[in-house]
């Protein structure tokens, strides 16, 4: 498509059947945006029609790398991928190369990018309105994404839930709810754990990298053993180390919530033994301790099941869900039971963007689908296929050490505890056409989240992708 040709209305934006035709003739790219000449009013609110889009040359890959390096600070760290277009289980770079996305911008595509619906459901409520503070005038899409999140609460509970920005946000009002709640100051977290980047949050949070030099960070967190079976961490050491946190450092009297992974993300892929889960709940219902669960990543279907923790036999109090649930757009929920939510007093919970319309219209097209008949077999079919391949390369590839996971949640580890290795294989992959994480405490697991909409074809020839880029384990 040449420079400053117009573009017919359908094919802006995604959620096609298919690729946008330019993706699938392959032609050369040039990294372009859209131009949008504003349409006029109309008095009934509805727009006119999109004909002033036009699409103009924008810049190569190495000229927005070039004004990253000038315009973005060092501290967030990037790889070199210049994304000009996704659809379903990939992307293609500024320079028209199609790479297969095992990544999903950090789990946030569990449906693939530009699914139908959730496209579609964007442009009616961009339509409609972009922002309405739900504290000054109440719309519906926010209404019915806190219905569809207590229609899939994984428990018999009545819930009310919260809507915010981002799953650091989530994570910081379960918080204050369950202190509100329970009149208690402490918060009790995990080994490995991650739970944001705010202040409060990056003091639950595990990896230094994360907090280092920005202290003093929140007090009254306290940091528990999880167990960890590949490196040798049992339920019952984990356990131990929980009563032993609860003899010479706090109180269990004085703990407002347990807030856990069901699988650790960032903390290298680890599923939660439901035994572990389950002895964590009886010691909360023990001591009126309320059990939040961060699904932030293995939540909105990333498992198979709406939430992992339906896999563990556990009622939380509080879940903090995000990521996918907006769909590609910034959105989190905190949920839980009526009494609990209720228990802040009025104005003790908002903010300006908090369910922002838009993400809501998104939320509510993706809470429905990942419910939709269908889908969790379709999530289990996944979890088999990587699965099976996962030990097949496991059993030749003597650089992995363990295989693991939860349904379609799934990591490798390496042998070596260096996240030298995982970049070598993740940058070998990348030459080859396929977009990966690391994550781990050391940076040596590689985890696989490839979208749930993902075709055979393509999760067969991803893991193809990666056992190449294993056959030389050492860093690139």
């Amino acid at each position: 498509m040449a420079a400053h040709e117009t573009l017919d209305a359908g094919a802006v934006g995604g959620g096609q059947d298919r690729p946008p035709e330019s993706v699938v003739e392959g032609r050369t790219a040039t990294h372009c945006v859209a131009s949008v000449m504003l349409p006029s009013a109309h008095p009934c609110g509805k727009r006119d029609s999109l004909a002033g889009v036009r699409v103009e040359e924008k810049a190569s890959s190495q000229e927005v790398l070039s004004d990253r390096e000038r315009y973005v600070p060092r501290g967030i760290v990037t790889s070199d991928l210049v994304v000009a277009r996704a659809w379903g289980a990939r992307i293609w770079d500024a320079e028209g190369r199609e790479y297969l996305d095992f990544a999903g911008g950090i789990a946030c595509q569990n449906l693939g990018h530009g699914p139908a619906s959730v496209v579609r459901a964007v442009h009616e409520q961009v339509d409609r309105y972009l922002h309405q503070c739900f504290m000054v005038g109440i719309y519906e899409p926010y209404v019915e994404v806190c219905r569809r999140l207590d229609d899939l609460w994984p428990g018999d509970a009545a819930t009310k839930s919260l809507l915010v920005n981002s799953g650091a946000e989530g994570i910081e009002n379960a918080v204050k709810i369950a202190r509100a709640a329970t009149g208690r100051p402490g918060v009790v977290v995990f080994d490995r754990a991650f739970h944001g980047r705010t202040n409060l949050t990056m003091a639950m949070t595990s990896k230094l990298v994360y907090k280092q030099s920005f202290g003093p960070l929140a007090a009254e967190v306290y940091r528990a053993p999880a167990p960890y079976p590949y490196r040798g961490v049992t339920t019952e050491d984990a356990l131990a180390g929980l009563d032993l946190l609860f003899k010479q450092d706090v109180g269990p009297d004085d703990v407002a919530c347990f807030v856990l992974e069901p699988v650790q993300g960032e903390g290298g892929f680890i599923p939660m033994p439901a035994e572990f889960v389950r002895a964590l709940k009886e010691r909360c219902e023990r001591h009126g301790i309320l059990f939040v669960d961060d699904e932030v990543q293995s939540g909105c279907g990333r498992t198979g099941t709406v939430w992992a923790i339906e896999r563990l036999g556990v009622e939380p109090d509080i879940l903090v869900s995000g990521k996918t649930l907006g769909g590609g757009l910034p959105l989190a929920g905190v949920t839980g039971k009526a009494s609990v939510m209720d228990a802040v007093h009025p104005g003790g919970l908002g903010g300006t963007f908090g369910g922002n319309p838009v993400a809501c219209a998104a939320a509510a097209a993706v809470l429905d689908e990942i419910a939709a008949p269908g889908f969790r077999e379709r999530a289990e079919q996944i979890a088999t296929l990587l699965h099976r391949r996962l030990d097949e390369i496991a059993a030749r590839r003597p650089a992995i050490g363990e295989v693991r996971g939860l349904g379609a949640m799934l990591a490798i580890e390496l042998v070596e505890r260096s996240a030298a290795a995982a970049k070598g294989v993740l940058a070998r992959a990348r030459e080859r056409g396929l977009v990966l994480l690391s994550c781990g405490l050391d940076g040596n697991v590689i985890r696989l989240l490839p979208p749930l909409s993902a075709t055979d074809e393509e999760l067969e020839r991803g893991l193809a992708i990666l056992e190449e880029a294993l056959g030389d384990s050492g860093p690139a």
